[in-house]
């Protein structure tokens, strides 16, 4: 598996641990999207601010310099981490008449700071974007709403006021990301087959969902260690996919989540483990909006320095120690019906009939985890926990 694609698993399983501890119904984020705009930060950090963002990362595992690799041989087998951002980037954003998925990075600077043309240039280079200069000293309310025009219009107009009022005082710079993803399920599930039927947020209570139904052949494999199952449902187009991990028993999405680690999860989804077996699947109607301001949750991570005056290093940006990152927000967006799903987050893979045999039941009615990636690299691009649809 590609290195980035480890680091970013990784990445994404410490994001959902601290967001556990905001003890929210329903978790959803796009940890690619967050990544590749901290990896901006990283390209311009430096000294122990530098090192913090690359263990936050787990960009310890790809190769950033041929200083980190004992032979030269090893260095050309693995390109540095900006290098691998800018081939995920340009295969993501690639047209396709299958699905639509826009995955955009944006730095705003405020306009007074001059940054090094060296570091503009790698940013446009590698990750596909650009630093606009904005008047955050003299007209903030302007900035705030420029920015959040922008996201709204990478959205489809499904993110909107990214940020609140007043959330851009005494800014310096500000790192936003955008996802939008519209896609159809390979095999779309038929209305008629939907109905009301009962959703256990735990043992002891329910709540009224639209379950929708469907036969079919599905990549799935059972996780006895874990007391649980897993399933592929591919979108059209065989490039992404949704994965779904249920637990076996209504309460268990606990044990399953404090048992997650990138190595299960990568042994989970390999063509090794999971098999085409002949599925009846019931997935809930779902629509799930989160919101995070990053800044708390990165520092609990490991990444202080960036956020704090005295300590920041990012003169890679502009040859100087006077700049700090300000704000790191993130807002995803996703809802899956009958046709398939939109979002501010997206995945999908694609399954050929199977011979008959022995159903498998996969009900989903009780909390699950959910996941998309891009198949070819495994990468997942977001991820989602649904406790009450």
């Amino acid at each position: 598996m590609n290195p980035l694609t480890e680091a970013i698993i990784q990445f994404t399983l410490d994001l959902l641990q601290q967001f556990r501890k905001l003890e929210n119904d329903n978790i959803f984020f796009s940890p690619f999207s967050i990544s590749s705009s901290l990896a901006m930060v990283y390209l311009g950090a430096r000294e122990n601010t530098k090192q913090q963002i690359k263990e936050v990362l787990h960009f310890n595992e790809v190769t950033e310099d041929a200083t980190e690799k004992a032979t030269k041989q090893q260095v050309d087998k693995s390109e540095n981490v900006h290098h691998q951002f800018q081939k995920l980037l340009t295969m993501l954003n690639k047209p396709t008449d299958d699905y639509e998925l826009k995955i955009a990075n944006k730095i705003y600077e405020e306009k007074t700071y001059q940054f090094l043309q060296e570091y503009l240039d790698d940013i446009k280079k590698f990750y596909l974007t650009s630093m606009e200069s904005l008047d955050f000293i003299n007209a903030e309310e302007e900035s705030r709403k420029k920015i959040n025009s922008w996201v709204e219009s990478q959205t489809n107009g499904k993110i909107k006021d990214l940020f609140p009022n007043d959330s851009l005082k005494d800014v310096v710079l500000v790192l936003v990301n955008a996802v939008y993803f519209k896609g159809q399920w390979e095999e779309k599930f038929h209305k008629e087959h939907t109905n009301e039927e009962k959703f256990w947020v735990n043992k002891d209570s329910c709540k009224s969902v639209q379950m929708m139904k469907q036969n079919g052949s599905f990549n799935f494999a059972s996780l006895e260690d874990v007391q649980a199952k897993i399933l592929e449902i591919p979108y059209k187009g065989k490039d992404l996919s949704m994965i779904v991990l249920l637990p076996n028993e209504i309460d268990g999405l606990q044990k399953l989540e404090d048992e997650l680690t990138a190595e299960k999860l990568i042994h989970w989804m390999s063509p090794q483990n999971m098999s085409e077996r002949h599925v009846n699947l019931y997935l809930p109607r779902f629509k799930v909006e989160e919101s995070y301001d990053l800044k708390d949750t990165l520092k609990a991570m490991g990444m202080v320095d960036a956020f704090s005056p005295p300590d920041a290093d990012l003169s890679g940006m502009n040859g100087r120690h006077d700049l700090v990152v300000s704000k790191v927000l993130h807002k995803s967006f996703v809802e899956v019906t009958e046709e398939g799903a939109e979002a501010a987050a997206a995945t999908g893979v694609t399954l050929t009939p199977l011979s008959m045999a022995v159903p498998q039941k996969f009900q989903c009615d009780h909390p699950f985890l959910f996941f998309i990636k891009q198949n070819k690299m495994n990468s997942i691009l977001f991820f989602g926990r649904i406790s009450s649809p």
